[in-house]
């Protein structure tokens, strides 16, 4: 299948696997938590990480396993929270056969009815990279990612041990508005990081970029978007429960959470 239509190739064909955390089959791999930082989402916290390296040959399958456990990936590292007393961070995802819009959600698709969309292999533009630090200096100036060079922005989209891909949206222009990154998993799409244009408030492109993550995801036959972590005190993470059903991942597996 050809890109750039809204359609997304994997790097190799593979056997669908159960959504089920299945035992793992490869060697062991080491596990490291990071020093305490203060926590960018709730006030007052620390966060504190658990991160292993995905560089092996079963790289793919590791992850994906991961991915089911709540882990995230940040260039060629798998990470989840590992807090001390706090567990807010809460690893979600949207049931895709179940997805329905809501009328909130609706206006939104149909604001943004003139903006096409394609996906294309993760390659880092200066287009998307001058998109990246407007975005960047409006929503989070005060973060590390603000301060960013081409060449930091360029290892966050193509240093993927795993197949990724670009979502991109564009206007009648051909002017790019907004972009998610994302890994294909063998049960679902995860959005790894997306970024807008600031001054387009009235369409809001997040959440339209999460639809399309959707849409994707359910042409594909994927039953399941990532979304990451959603955490009740962030307002930033705000959004994530407007899509629904949402589950989330607790010490009882993956639940429809109750919002």
């Amino acid at each position: 299948m050809p890109e750039g239509n809204g359609r997304i190739v994997r790097e190799r064909p593979s056997a669908r696997r159960s959504a089920a955390v299945e035992p793992l089959s490869i060697p062991p791999q080491h596990f490291y938590r990071t020093a305490a930082l203060p926590c960018p989402y709730v006030p007052g916290r620390v966060e504190r990480k658990l991160i292993t390296e995905l560089a092996s040959p079963d790289a793919l399958p590791f992850y994906n396993t991961l991915s089911r456990a709540g882990f995230r990936r940040s260039h060629h590292l798998a990470y989840r929270p590992a807090c001390s007393r706090c567990s807010a961070c809460v690893p979600v995802r949207i049931a895709v056969a179940d997805f329905a819009l809501s009328r909130s959600l609706k206006r939104i698709q149909k604001t943004n009815v003139d903006l096409g969309m394609r996906v294309v292999r993760p390659q880092a533009t200066l287009e998307q990279f001058r998109l990246f630090a407007r975005y960047q200096r409006s929503r989070h100036a005060d973060s590390d990612m603000a301060s960013m060079t081409f060449g930091d922005f360029r290892a966050m989209i193509e240093d993927s041990p795993v197949a990724s891909r670009l979502i991109e949206l564009r206007d009648g222009r051909g002017a790019l508005l907004g972009a998610c990154l994302l890994d294909l998993l063998d049960d679902g799409l995860s959005a790894v990081y997306s970024f807008f244009d600031p001054e387009e408030r009235r369409r809001s492109l997040g959440t339209y970029l999460v639809l399309k993550l959707i849409e994707a995801a359910y042409r594909h036959k994927l039953p399941y978007a990532y979304l990451g972590y959603w955490i009740a005190e962030s307002r930033k993470m705000a959004y994530k429960a407007r899509f629904r059903p949402l589950e989330a991942l607790g010490p009882e597996g993956w639940r429809r959470l109750a919002l």
